[in-house]
């Protein structure tokens, strides 16, 4: 095989794996992830057409794999699935770079065999978590994975919350987004009680009742969130 052939040959490869560890993806995001020109990954996308991947583009969105196409060896339940983006982004947030870069490269892989209804899922929860400071802090709780749950299905929760202030209180929330700084994993959450969006400490959760009642999406991520709301108070 001549030499110039093999970047190109691992670049293919590399694309059929990251376009089935997505629900959609774009050329751009390709080009920056391979360094290589959009119309590069056009030429990219045409060759594995013609090889037979079953590539299904969508006007002005992105490209994906044809559902059913691949049949994964492996299952994961829906709270395996965001147990792995929750561990992605602490290893994102570590400050050992070669820690990160394997862990995140790793997870891809893994992410690649997800079901297709649980890729969209992983890319909504990966935009709505977030880990800052310090993470040696031991906090106890066992609410995590509903929690999760709860945000990728739009599903109403009914919590029994305790203050740091022992006020107790009985809430109906939108869940948007968990985030966690020096260990305290904290829960961003429309609350209909104060009709407004509220923070609450994961492990002040003191009970938690899935309801079958849905809410409509919050459209943004959870750094919008922060610039829309935290940025101006």
């Amino acid at each position: 095989m001549k030499e110039k052939e093999k970047p190109r040959l691992s670049r293919l490869t590399a694309i059929i794996t990251q376009l089935q560890s997505k629900r959609l993806i774009t050329a751009k995001y390709l080009a920056e992830k391979h360094n290589v020109s959009i119309r590069t990954i056009y030429r990219d996308i045409r060759t594995l057409e013609k090889s037979g991947i079953p590539i299904v583009t969508e006007e002005g969105k992105g490209y994906s794999i044809m559902e059913g196409y691949h049949l994964p060896p492996v299952l994961f339940t829906e709270d395996e699935a965001n147990a792995l983006i929750t561990v992605e982004q602490l290893a994102i947030h570590n400050k050992d770079r070669s820690l990160s870069e394997n862990v995140s490269s790793a997870i891809e892989k893994i992410k690649a065999i997800l079901r297709y209804s649980q890729k969209g899922n992983a890319d909504l929860l990966a935009g709505r978590i977030y880990f800052g400071g310090h993470q040696h802090v031991k906090k106890s709780s066992n609410n995590l994975m509903q929690i999760q749950s709860a945000i990728t299905q739009y599903k109403v929760l009914t919590i029994d919350y305790l203050s740091s202030e022992d006020r107790r209180t009985t809430r109906s929330i939108e869940p948007f987004a968990i985030y966690s700084i020096n260990g305290d994993f904290l829960l961003i959450a429309f609350c209909r009680l104060r009709n407004d969006f509220r923070h609450f400490r994961i492990d002040y959760i003191k009970k938690l009742v899935v309801e079958n009642q849905t809410f409509s999406p919050y459209d943004m991520t959870i750094q919008e969130y922060f610039e829309k709301y935290i940025k101006n108070q």
